[in-house]
């Protein structure tokens, strides 16, 4: 299945973006999603996951403010980014996996598919 990442751009302090993230088909590849980002200089981070069972997960840093969602179709999954400050800007990815289980939803290898990227930059 290929992802397809978009939404990103500029955005002051205390903004909002939503990004959106298109799968090419429905399979059981998409069965849990998510988003993860990566700073300059730092690693890839697990931002927001949504499973087969509709159960969400966040990241401490993201909680309150960043909201996960998909379509009924599993097949789009968003991010509704809100109250963004600098330390959100990174490339965003986009990941989809098989699996229907609830456990390892933050980590980068629970997920087989990975989208582009897309670039989210917060200014002060």
């Amino acid at each position: 299945v290929q992802l397809q990442a978009s939404g990103g751009g500029p955005v002051q302090a205390g903004g909002s973006l939503r990004l959106s993230c298109a799968a090419s088909a429905r399979t059981e590849s998409t069965n849990r999603m998510g988003w993860f980002r990566q700073a300059p200089g730092k690693e890839r981070e697990f931002v927001a996951g949504i499973v087969w069972s509709g159960n969400v997960y966040y990241a401490d840093s993201v909680k309150g403010r960043f909201t996960i969602s998909r379509d009924n179709a599993k097949t789009t999954v968003y991010l509704q980014m809100d109250s963004l400050n600098s330390e959100d800007t990174a490339v965003y990815y986009c990941a989809a996996g098989p699996s229907k289980s609830d456990y390892f939803h933050s980590r980068k290898d629970a997920y087989a598919f990975w989208g582009q990227g897309t670039l989210v930059t917060v200014s002060s």
